[in-house]
């Protein structure tokens, strides 16, 4: 049995300590705007914050998240930092399909936290390991941007 405090809420759950967070999440806890991509922790679609860093939750074990404080795109309408981003990705219309977006979000927002005035390298470095196959990286980069200066 491990406890996981998900989003500020403390989840009792049965899985094997090596269940990669992600599915406990989705499957367990029924949080399923964290998003499978690869599973090899190489396209971001999956990324969650722990302890405020962006993190891939596809191949973190579970029982790695006990005692910490993880964070998920659900959370971040209650965030700060999260609703600036939230707000700059629709006045900017960033979203195509969608389907990595919430891993985006959540890249963008742990780099928002540590520097809310991010240039182009910092940018490139946070983001790098999310990928869209929409193409809106232009996007994506002047949202955070804009939400830097919100």
């Amino acid at each position: 049995m491990l406890t996981l405090s998900i989003n500020g809420t403390s989840h009792q759950v049965d899985v094997p300590d090596d269940m990669p967070l992600l599915w406990v999440l989705r499957d367990v806890i029924g949080l399923t705007g964290t998003k499978f991509g690869c599973g090899i922790a190489q396209c971001g679609a999956c990324t969650v914050h722990l302890d405020g860093q962006a993190v891939r939750s596809c191949v973190l074990p579970a029982s790695l998240a006990q005692g910490r404080d993880v964070k998920t795109i659900e959370a971040m309408a209650q965030d700060p930092v999260g609703q600036k981003v939230q707000r700059a990705w629709l006045d900017l219309e960033v979203v195509q399909c969608g389907y990595c977006q919430s891993g985006q979000i959540m890249s963008a927002t742990a780099l928002l936290t540590t520097t809310p005035k991010p240039n182009d390298a910092d940018i490139d470095a946070a983001m790098a390991g999310n990928i869209c196959r929409c193409g809106t990286y232009v996007r994506i980069r002047e949202a955070i941007k804009r939400a830097g200066e919100a």
